[in-house]
């Protein structure tokens, strides 16, 4: 491993992270378990990033990719007609709720975002845009630009004119200890005060992820988007909800995120694990938004009958099985568990979540480090994140069975002990 490991950091940029002090390969896959070239077994409590969303070696997905491949057409763009593009959009237009929505698929959630802004801008004709503190939306030039994260933000150039909101910052002082309806109320009283100083004429919209994904799974306490829907409706501005990572039943209280908010957006990006794995990304959007754009428009790979087939069966088998009802379930165990084990362990400084899409905040990265290596040692994988990079964020694939959950659980709780008679002997 340290062969493939020299040859990577000789060729890759420094700045692709890599998890892990020994980062491994991931050679094989099957039900909710990888395997590494090392022959070493793990739970895979991170799924890609949330990409292998129904887990690895899957015969529904795998069968219907092979089908595509064996016709032989693997690529021929969206200048022709993809049986299962507009097969996937019909399926997607309906689940979203949004009134006449048209389906638009790109090759990622960066991309996806792109176009939401794009959609949003050409439609308000401002430049101007909201977005959360703490958010995180990808990494090209628009999309870090409504990324509120400085550990993810190359520089200050923006093509656009971009104001944060709160709405997941509890933590600070001025919030601590607040009610979720005084922290809405809060919240809303800032929106106006932005929307009466900071801003010039016209908002394109409001872009927001339900949960923040890079931010540490911090979330706004539902009825908040409610709230500044409310407000947005009032000059008649976009609202983007941005379910990269909270869509397809992973919370187990919704559908998609922003659901449980009782909203209805105007737009919906969407991308990582509709495809289980293959790549897919996309917008689901009010159509009158979607047809407005007046130049000619493409996607060379988006919507490309490989990754189309793919996200179709995944999706089937989502709906299928019924694996919202599962993430609510299996989450409720691991979440459960997590806020009994956080009683007796003060180093967990807060526990966070919906269904298959929780987070342990401990006291500082140094911990966060340390938690990682335990847990790989004992054949669990998960992911870091957080503001302070004091977050482990972990979202399994939404197949994850009881025995599986209790499992993961036992890992994460030991790992917390060990941190936690680390810090208590210091």
């Amino acid at each position: 491993m340290s062969e493939l490991l020299a040859r990577h950091r000789a060729v890759m940029p420094n700045w692709l992270a890599l998890n892990y002090n020994e980062p491994i390969e991931i050679v094989s896959g099957k039900g909710n378990r990888v395997v590494d070239a090392e022959g070493k077994s793990y739970l895979d409590f991170f799924a890609g990033i949330l990409t292998n969303m129904i887990g690895y070696d899957v015969p529904e997905v795998r069968e219907a990719v092979e089908r595509q491949l064996a016709t032989g057409v693997v690529h021929t763009s969206t200048v022709y007609l993809l049986r299962g593009q507009v097969e996937l959009a019909e399926k997607i237009a309906r689940l979203s709720g949004i009134p006449d929505a048209k389906v638009f698929f790109t090759n990622s959630g960066t991309e996806a975002n792109e176009t939401a802004l794009l959609l949003a801008t050409y439609a308000r004709g401002s430049d101007q845009v909201l977005a959360m503190r703490q958010s995180y939306h990808g990494r090209s030039f628009g999309a870090i630009s409504v990324t509120s994260n400085r550990s993810w933000k190359n520089n200050s150039l923006s093509p656009l004119n971009v104001h944060f909101l709160h709405g997941a910052d509890r933590h600070l002082a001025a919030f601590r200890g607040m009610s979720d309806a005084a922290y809405i109320q809060a919240c809303v009283e800032d929106l106006r005060h932005v929307l009466a100083t900071a801003v010039a004429g016209n908002v394109a919209a409001l872009i927001a992820e339900p949960i923040q994904g890079v931010g540490g799974f911090t979330m706004a306490p539902d009825g908040l988007f409610a709230a500044y829907k409310e407000v947005l409706d009032e000059q008649g501005i976009l609202f983007v909800s941005d379910e990269v990572q909270t869509g397809w039943g992973r919370t187990g209280s919704a559908f998609f995120g922003i659901q449980n908010h009782g909203v209805t957006p105007d737009m919906m990006t969407f991308a990582k694990g509709l495809g289980n794995g293959f790549a897919v990304g996309g917008v689901v959007a009010r159509g009158d938004l979607m047809d407005a754009l007046p130049a000619v428009g493409l996607a060379t790979f988006g919507g490309n009958p490989i990754s189309m087939a793919a996200a179709n069966a995944t999706l089937d088998y989502v709906l299928d099985h019924n694996l919202q009802a599962n993430a609510a379930r299996t989450g409720a165990v691991i979440m459960d568990g997590l806020r009994r084990a956080a009683e007796r362990l003060p180093v967990v400084k807060d526990v966070r979540g919906k269904g298959l899409m929780f987070a342990v905040e401990l006291e500082s990265p140094a911990q966060a480090a340390r938690f990682m290596e335990e847990t790989k040692k004992a054949g669990l994988l998960a992911g870091k994140g957080g503001l302070y990079g004091t977050v482990i964020r972990m979202a399994p694939p939404l197949t994850l069975t009881i025995d599986e959950a209790t499992e993961g659980l036992g890992i994460i709780v030991d790992a917390l002990e060990v941190i936690n008679a680390e810090a208590a002997a210091q």
